[in-house]
């Protein structure tokens, strides 16, 4: 009994102090994001308060969040739509992995962390935060501008990368050999393209099948499909979160579009207590040695992303403005970092891998609304201001020159000069 009010002690103060922190935020216009985090550092090992009985409660509550997080990006997307970015904009996709993933991966080796650590900090540099980046272009009214389909177009480049990357990961993580790992990723690229094929071609069979007019069935039967899902791709070694995209990616229409609205409350949840899990599992005092390296790595992601939209734009025909609007705006890194710095800390790869992609995290993601607003009118104003000091001196206005007559030329003082 005693146990049991402990836990509704302390996970009701979780909760409440996630809604002021939210609110907090809200008020100030900036991503809620860093805020969990630091009340993770607060209550976690190391912090101010630590946790003790629901500390199992809340590794279950942030498996769920992950979950939520990549079924509600699915819904976002209709597989017609996933198959047209993939043929059109490939090559963005190309350049976004090779100029931020390959940062990630350089640094985990120079600070001798080895391959494995080095291809999940190519992760954690390389994915944008989707949810953070769609937050600010709401705020900032540029949902209709033209570089808005290019910014979303490496997103969900970004997202269908995932399907690939984690079971990638998860068979790192439990250091099975190439053969098994070789099997598992081809599992997943399996299951991937066929849920894409059954989306394209039974989509709207699928979505029949789900829909209801009661919102607690549709409630009801679209969660427990994408947990037992995400349980049998998880089973598979492919990644509980990759079967929850795969769910959102199936489901269309009305179906898709109230599943989001009923599902919207619960990812909110369960995602911020995933970072607050996070935070939980990062000693503080581990933050400082590797604040450097985090810094570095930030200063160098951010510019590549802004190179990375900055091209993705200009191959897409949009104005100088436009595209300099892009590169700022992918700045931000979020939710889809944590969750592969999560799988790491969880396998026990490096210690300083957590805290370094909590450091980064919490640098870019508060960075990363300032990057959008203004990395658009500071070149312009570097671009006017290097235009003048490159424009030529202006040429001497000629003298003044006099009609010629004996007369004028003889008397004129300006003539006789």
């Amino acid at each position: 009994m005693h146990s049991s009010a402990l836990f509704l002690i302390e996970f009701g103060a979780i909760i409440l102090g996630l809604g002021l922190l939210g609110r907090f935020a809200g008020r100030f216009q900036f991503s809620p994001i860093p805020l969990y985090l630091l009340a993770g550092l607060a209550f976690g090992e190391g912090g101010l308060l630590p946790l003790g009985a629901s500390e199992d409660f809340v590794a279950i509550g942030a498996e769920i969040g992950v979950i939520l997080l990549l079924l509600m990006l699915g819904l976002e997307y209709t597989a017609s739509d996933l198959v047209t970015n993939l043929k059109t904009q490939y090559p963005a996709g190309l350049v976004d992995f090779t100029l931020n993933a390959l940062p990630g991966a350089a640094m985990a080796l120079l600070l001798g962390w080895g391959p494995v650590a080095a291809v999940v900090l190519a992760g954690v540099t390389w994915i944008s935060s989707s949810g953070v980046i769609a937050k600010v272009m709401a705020d900032l009214g540029r949902l209709g501008n033209r570089e808005t389909p290019v910014i979303l177009s490496v997103l969900v480049l970004e997202d269908l990368a995932m399907a690939m990357y984690l079971p990638i990961i998860t068979a790192l993580l439990a250091g099975v050999s190439l053969a098994a790992g070789s099997i598992t990723l081809a599992v997943a690229l399996g299951v991937a393209g066929l849920v894409l094929f059954l989306a394209v071609r039974f989509g709207r069979v699928i979505s029949r099948f789900v829909s209801s007019d009661d919102p607690e069935k549709l409630l009801l039967v679209v969660l427990g499909l994408t947990l037992l899902v995400a349980g049998i791709a998880q089973q598979l070694q492919v990644s509980a979160a990759v079967g929850a995209f795969l769910v959102g990616i199936a489901l269309s229409g009305e179906v898709a579009e109230g599943a989001h609205n009923l599902l919207s409350p619960l990812r909110d949840l369960f995602a911020a207590v995933f970072f607050v899990f996070f935070g939980l599992h990062t000693d503080p005092a581990s933050i400082p040695p590797v604040l450097l390296p985090a810094l570095a790595l930030a200063v160098i992601t951010a510019g590549t992303k802004i190179a990375t939209g900055y091209w993705a734009a200009r191959r897409a025909g949009i104005s100088v403005k436009g595209r300099w609007r892009a590169g700022g705006t992918l700045v931000a890194r979020g939710e889809f970092s944590i969750v592969i710095a999560g799988l790491a800390v969880t396998a026990g790869v490096e210690p300083a891998l957590g805290p370094l992609a909590t450091a980064y995290v919490l640098v870019l993601v508060i960075v990363g609304p300032l990057t959008a607003r203004y990395t658009e009118p500071i070149a312009r104003r570097l671009t006017a201001r290097r235009r003048r000091n490159e424009a030529p001196a202006p040429a001497p206005a000629p003298a003044a020159t006099l009609p010629e007559s004996p007369q004028t030329v003889d008397d004129s003082p300006v003539g006789r000069e």
